[in-house]
């Protein structure tokens, strides 16, 4: 059985994450909105959470300045930006 590899998107205002909502939602890419894991972030916001299509996306929304990216490996997150 394969795993996936979950990928946390975090931008720099609610705005942007909502372009990525629309963006990502047209071209029916699996993600979630999520708030923002507290390890990441001491910020309230949300954050794009999406499985295993990392480099689709980034192509998708290359116009939408991301602030960070991690990928959760087992329990630690991993910076990718």
């Amino acid at each position: 059985m394969q795993e996936h590899r979950v990928y946390y998107l975090l931008f720099h205002t609610i705005h942007d994450v909502l372009k990525a909502d629309k963006i990502l939602k047209e071209k029916q890419v699996r993600y979630e909105l999520v708030p923002i894991p507290r390890n990441l972030s001491s910020d309230c916001g949300m954050c794009v959470r999406l499985l295993d299509e990392l480099e689709e996306v980034r192509g998708h929304i290359k116009d939408i300045e991301m602030d960070k990216c991690f990928m959760l490996d087992s329990d630690t997150y991993v910076s990718l930006k």
